[in-house]
């Protein structure tokens, strides 16, 4: 009740937010923070330029890729909540845009209540970045389904949980993102090790966890779902597929019945209503049959809705913007099938090479994005390869067809 009627006072408040913009750097002039600067910051901030908006990047390491076309950028730890008070304080911003989980949300609550303005609220910040926060609102105040789960802080209620829950079980900090800290238990000797990735993999959760169910699904689908002034609308459904907990192909259209379609539209609107705000949201849910299944939801643009800059008139990135500037959506246009397939680069270094993209982009309604970031270590997402085609399959096999053809070269470091 509290969260609902948080989420309504926001928007009670959003309306008599003009939607009007002046020049940059006057009192007229809009200007938007992001919390969070990494590829889907950078759409963002792109987005927001073409609005006229002014836009200050944040993020704990430098030369983000929103960073290089944001205004200007600052460098620092946002779980540091007196930090980020104080770069708020200093811009006073007309919108704060979260962009990723490790974020002190304590402190937007604070904040909203101090007349900021959060997309889409501070309290869905608070509650999505958190899994133990979404799980109980879904499951335990909204009556949705979702699989059985147990929450624990240390190894002792680890343990309990594992054996109450059942083996199959999914692991996931309670405060991650990517997959990081995610591993899938498969029998009693994978226990330990199923705890200590996930304290190594988990941000600011202090170590608790959910120990959820095995969940018996056919696929699983990101709606993404925006609340606007006009209301709220979705997209066509997304499938995807993961590799432990981090997204590696995604693809719009994906087939399901009409019961499932309305039925997953209809779960993602109880959710998105009970959290309130504008902006778009990735609702993802597991589905066997016609049956839905909650599992998460992010308050922003999701990472396997990077297919949208193909496949719609408005990519999710269009859309959020829109939407969290309170200008109406009126259409959701679907150009055609369409498929996204992430460029994952391994290896140490500052100086990553991306060649013979002539082949790459040798066939028709094929498109890259190279995310510009500075460096990688271990493993990290660096771009994304988009194709559209005349149905899903062969929309797939262009995208797969194109990556074979990217030549990835990781040079030693530069100094």
């Amino acid at each position: 009740m509290l969260s609902f009627v948080l989420s309504l006072w926001h928007e009670t408040q959003n309306l008599y937010f003009m939607a009007k913009i002046g020049s940059i750097g006057t009192s007229t002039g809009r200007k938007a923070l992001l919390l969070g600067s990494g590829e889907l910051g950078k759409e963002v901030a792109i987005e927001l330029q073409r609005y006229g908006v002014e836009v200050i990047a944040c993020d704990k390491y430098a030369n983000a890729p929103a960073m290089q076309i944001a205004h200007r950028s600052y460098v620092f730890n946002m779980l540091d909540g007196e930090k980020l008070r104080q770069i708020i304080e200093k811009e006073r911003p007309d919108h704060i845009i979260p962009e990723v989980e490790a974020i002190s949300t304590t402190t937007l609550l604070e904040l909203e209540k101090e007349g900021f303005n959060v997309t889409p609220t501070a309290n869905a910040a608070w509650l999505t970045m958190n899994r133990e926060g979404i799980r109980r609102l879904a499951a335990e105040e909204l009556g949705i389904k979702t699989s059985n789960y147990k929450f624990a802080s240390d190894i002792d209620e680890f343990r309990k949980a594992v054996k109450e829950i059942g083996i199959p079980c999914v692991i996931k900090p309670i405060m991650s993102s990517s997959g990081h800290g995610q591993s899938v238990i498969k029998s009693e000797a994978d226990i330990d090790n199923s705890w200590a990735i996930s304290q190594e993999g988990g941000r600011a959760g202090a170590g608790r966890v959910i120990v959820e169910g095995f969940v018996d699904f056919d696929y699983e689908i990101t709606m993404l779902t925006v609340r606007a002034v006009n209301g709220t609308q979705f997209c066509e459904p997304i499938g995807h597929i993961q590799v432990n907990g981090d997204y590696r192909y995604s693809w719009q259209p994906q087939a399901m019945s009409q019961k499932a379609k309305a039925d997953a539209q209809g779960v993602a609107k109880k959710v998105t209503d009970a959290l309130g705000g504008y902006g778009i949201f990735g609702v993802e849910l597991f589905i066997k049959g016609d049956e839905v299944i909650f599992s998460e939801v992010s308050p922003r643009p999701h990472d396997t809705g990077m297919v949208t800059m193909i496949s719609q008139e408005l990519s999710e990135f269009s859309l959020h913007v829109r939407a969290l500037l309170g200008l109406p959506v009126p259409q959701i246009k679907f150009y055609s099938p369409s498929a996204s397939r992430a460029v994952v680069v391994e290896g140490n270094s500052n100086s990553v090479v991306f060649d013979n993209l002539v082949e790459v982009l040798s066939e028709s309604d094929v498109q890259i994005r190279i995310f510009g970031k500075p460096e990688v270590v271990g493993h990290r997402r660096m771009g994304v390869i988009l194709a559209s085609d005349i149905n899903i399959e062969q929309a797939k096999s262009k995208a797969e067809r194109a990556y074979n053809k990217l030549q990835i070269k990781v040079l030693p470091r530069e100094d």
